[in-house]
């Protein structure tokens, strides 16, 4: 076989070649590289090239694997025939030199591409065996992984697809050279990988070459490549016997926050979590804000953990499983459980940033019990509430068969704890759009509002979902690319450090997206302006921020806020816009709340008219309770 520099003198096209230069060294090595680029940290360079014949699927495979990889954080960028011959391979013809001068320019291409960190698609015909292990060996002298992905299928079949013409065109002569026709294709005769298309679809082929790439550690196989999360529900067929043991153990009688805890574990929204945190896992997430499991970091910044008294610890040490009853019904079974001192100062400064026990959440946790009992959970009943809502409450995995059902190519989440105005309407129209361009066709809007507990001053659940079934009523938003679910989890106003709690579960539901918006999961401080020169506890900027630098949220892409406001010029919700500020009006909370409770319309355009109504009367009802 000859070398790769006498092949190169061979491909010489007739241009002087340099002699006088010295390959330059990067500053930057690809290890560095890799830590910052993309949403799935690690150096994963390398070229995946798709050969076959013209109309066998190298382009259509090549290009719904870059929307896959790009949709889950992982650098990646198509290389296609045609389009390298509009531009860099323009002055190069169809003979037999210059098709080797075409595969070695793509081939140098590609190696840049994978040497900066990206997975390099190449989809070229490529039919002489010699120019694929010309490209080959480019990317092995660099020590970077070269992936052939023979594309098969039969001729017949290829010029049947042949929406060109081009086949035809070849019989009749009009095009000499044509590969399959009167040039011959070289098969592969050891490829990585064969795909044969004629009875596989584009998704069903594209998913062969992401197992090839998962196989060689290109990236981990992890919750997002698979269709399920893990659930902690007990199997029907040992549920019987499950609540017959149940119904023999030493029972503890948890509050109703605990039960929304056991639902979003249950449920798998926390997953890999298999229960409330054992000391190891806590200390993980208090210190880390994730967790290792089989060597991966997966994020987890908030501590889901169950506290207990004094007298309970010493009533269940030595016990190998505690049921867990609410409301006298038993939810669950506790295995092993492990007992350890409740830190609350220490857990409350590490999660909130103060120990002020204003904060309605850390009052909660002074007022719980002194030491914190861990252990696997097995749960025993699908926790429902019976409060109207329970059809709303999908877990991940339903999320996930929904969003198959409506053909999603991509889910978009906005989380949100307050009514939907035409700002927050605006973002996620905008986001659509905006993923639409990108390539995606049928962007999936996952909207999607925190049911747990919140303070005493929130909108309620029951009022929230109505205003949100209004707008989506209205058109404000398009009902048929949205799923509107509740969230289970507790809000525990925490800020950046629970903004990545919030993103994660999404992540678990089959998010490949998420709408972050200012001070998400914040709260005034306790201490008003006398405690923060803005009077919140957070800045309102940093939720953003942390997310798009949080560690273990790989598969998630975080889609930044675009500031709302109400354009008094054009009487609508609009993008603020510093060169008319004048002209924007930024409606509070607080004015939002006195309009309502005074039975006073809001500018037109700030809110659809059904939804005003439902907050309005929300706020009057409330308005006559404290007279």
């Amino acid at each position: 076989m000859d070398s790769t520099q006498e092949i190169y003198k061979k491909q010489k096209t007739g241009m002087q070649v340099a002699t006088n230069v010295t390959e330059q060294k990067h500053h930057v090595s690809r290890a560095k590289r890799g830590q910052i680029l993309g949403h799935l940290r690690g150096f994963r360079g390398c070229t995946v090239w798709f050969t076959g014949l013209s109309g066998a699927g190298k382009t259509s495979i090549a290009f719904e694997l870059e929307a896959y990889l790009v949709a889950r954080g992982i650098p990646a960028y198509g290389l296609d025939g045609d389009n390298m011959r509009r531009g860099l391979n323009q002055d190069l013809g169809f003979s037999k030199r210059d098709r080797e001068e075409n595969i070695r320019r793509v081939a140098e291409v590609a190696k840049l591409f994978a040497d900066a960190g990206q997975i390099c698609l190449c989809s070229f015909l490529s039919p002489f065996a010699v120019d694929r292990e010309l490209a080959r060996r480019i990317h092995r002298d660099n020590d970077l992984p070269f992936f052939e992905v023979f594309v098969d299928a039969p001729l017949e079949v290829c010029e049947m697809r042949d929406t060109k013409g081009l086949y035809q065109k070849a019989r009749l002569g009009n095009i000499k050279g044509f590969t399959g026709i009167d040039q011959a294709y070289e098969k592969p005769e050891n490829p990585e990988l064969v795909v044969k298309t004629i009875n596989c679809s584009v998704e069903e082929s594209t998913m062969q070459v992401v197992e090839m790439l998962q196989e060689n550690g290109i990236f981990p196989i992890d919750s997002e490549s698979n269709d399920q999360v893990r659930e902690l529900f007990v199997p029907e067929y040992r549920l019987a016997a499950a609540r017959e043991e149940a119904s023999y153990l030493p029972a503890l009688s948890i509050t109703k926050v605990d039960l929304q805890w056991v639902q979003v574990l249950a449920e798998g929204w926390a997953t890999p979590l298999r229960g409330f945190m054992r000391e190891e896992q806590f200390l993980q997430s208090q210190h880390f804000n994730c967790l290792v499991s089989d060597g991966d970091c997966i994020n987890q910044s908030i501590p889901i953990v169950l506290a207990v008294t004094a007298s309970d610890k010493e009533r269940f040490d030595g016990n190998l499983a505690v049921a867990l009853y609410y409301n006298e019904v038993c939810y669950a079974i506790m295995r092993k459980p492990e007992f350890y001192y409740h830190r609350k100062e220490e857990r409350v400064a590490r999660q909130f940033g103060t120990t002020n026990k204003d904060h309605p959440y850390i009052s909660m946790i002074y007022q719980s019990g002194d030491w914190l009992m861990g252990g696997e959970l097995e749960v025993l009943r699908p926790i429902t509430w019976g409060d109207g809502l329970d059809e709303y409450r999908l877990t991940p995995n339903q999320l996930r068969v929904r969003f198959k059902q409506m053909e999603a190519d991509v889910v978009f989440a906005f989380q949100l704890r307050n009514p939907i105005h035409n700002g927050h309407a605006l973002l996620m129209t905008d986001t659509r759009k905006k993923l639409e361009e990108r390539g995606f066709k049928r962007p999936v809007l996952l909207l999607h509002p925190l049911g747990g507990w919140t303070k005493d001053d929130d909108v309620p659940l029951p009022t929230r979902i109505l205003q949100h079934e209004a707008v989506l009523d209205d058109g404000v938003l398009d009902r048929a690319f949205t799923v509107l679910a509740i969230f289970p989890s507790p809000m525990m106003y925490a800020g950046p450090t629970e903004v990545q709690w919030h993103a994660k579960a999404r992540m678990n539901a089959g998010a490949n997206f998420y709408i972050v918006g200012r001070d998400p999961a914040g709260i005034p401080h306790p201490s008003g302006k006398e405690g923060s020169p803005d009077g919140n506890l957070y800045d309102g900027s940093h939720g953003g921020r942390v997310l798009k630098i949080a560690p273990g949220l790989d598969a998630l892409e975080i889609l930044p806020f675009r500031v709302a406001a109400y354009d008094n010029k054009n009487c609508r919700m609009d993008f603020f816009d510093p060169a008319r500020r004048e002209d924007f009006d930024f409606i509070s909370g607080t004015r939002m709340r006195a309009l309502a409770r005074n039975g006073e319309d809001p500018p037109k355009g700030f809110m659809a008219e059904k939804a005003w109504n439902i907050l309005a009367d929300y706020y009057q009802m409330l308005s006559k309770e404290e007279c």
